[in-house]
């Protein structure tokens, strides 16, 4: 019999109230009406405000890859653009540095483990920047915060991007970006599309992911610039434009 670690410290669970939850409530958790089906849909968004090591976000984006496969494989550009997609639409808040560092990686060798799946049933070479738009995403969906107070360590407010489709066709999707406050998020509120905020929150969010060896976006005023619209599997080199 496997037993899972379901408290890293005691003193962490005194500190930080923190108990992961076992693999098989995750499953049983998944499986509720209603939430096995958004498990399953593409376009299906999911916000972890307590993400931990990734428990929730990982068991989601092993169903919508397995989905994803089943139903978007005719083609590795198919399955490309489909699974950036799924993965794009997989958000989460963890306040603990090291279980963010664990998220990001966890969903990393997620996607990387589906995707040499599929290169190896179409015979095709892997692309380094198919993976480095997989990391691009996470990194922006995955941040160290406090759900509660709304604010990354830093006292910064939280901010999200948004990754819209704009045009789909059998084989390729085509997204522009569009980046909301938590707050905002939390009130319904709704921006211009492609919307971009200023470059420090960016700054701050993307120094958690720096084991990706990702480029910090350039450092320039980004209030009066919006996002173009991009193909997913071309966000990692995504430009804005003035408004």
């Amino acid at each position: 019999m496997i037993f899972e670690k379901l408290i890293k410290s005691k003193a962490r669970v005194q500190k930080h109230g923190e108990v992961f939850t076992p693999s098989w409530m995750v499953q049983k958790m998944l499986d509720t009406e209603g939430v096995k089906e958004a498990c399953e849909h593409l376009t299906a968004t999911f916000l972890e405000p307590a993400a931990g090591d990734g428990n929730f976000l990982v068991a989601i984006l092993r169903r919508k890859l397995a989905m994803v496969s089943e139903q978007y494989n005719s083609s590795i550009r198919q399955y490309t653009h489909h699974s950036l997609y799924a993965l794009s639409t997989l958000y989460g808040i963890e306040l603990l540095e090291d279980n963010a560092q664990m998220c990001v990686m966890n969903l990393f060798e997620v996607y990387k483990d589906f995707y040499e799946e599929a290169i190896e049933k179409h015979r095709y070479k892997q692309s380094e920047e198919t993976l480095n738009n997989a990391k691009f995403i996470i990194s922006k969906n995955i941040v160290q915060g406090n759900f509660l107070t709304r604010k990354l360590s830093s006292g910064e407010p939280i901010f999200f991007s948004e990754w819209e489709i704009i045009k789909q066709t059998t084989t390729m999707i085509r997204v522009q970006r569009t980046e909301y406050s938590l707050d905002e998020i939390v009130s319904g509120n709704d921006k211009a599309a492609g919307t971009a905020v200023g470059s420090a929150v960016a700054f701050e969010q993307i120094d958690l992911f720096s084991n990706f060896d990702l480029e910090p976006e350039p450092e320039k005023e980004r209030l009066s610039q919006k996002y173009k619209a991009v193909y997913i599997t071309e966000v990692y080199d995504e430009v804005k434009i003035d408004e």
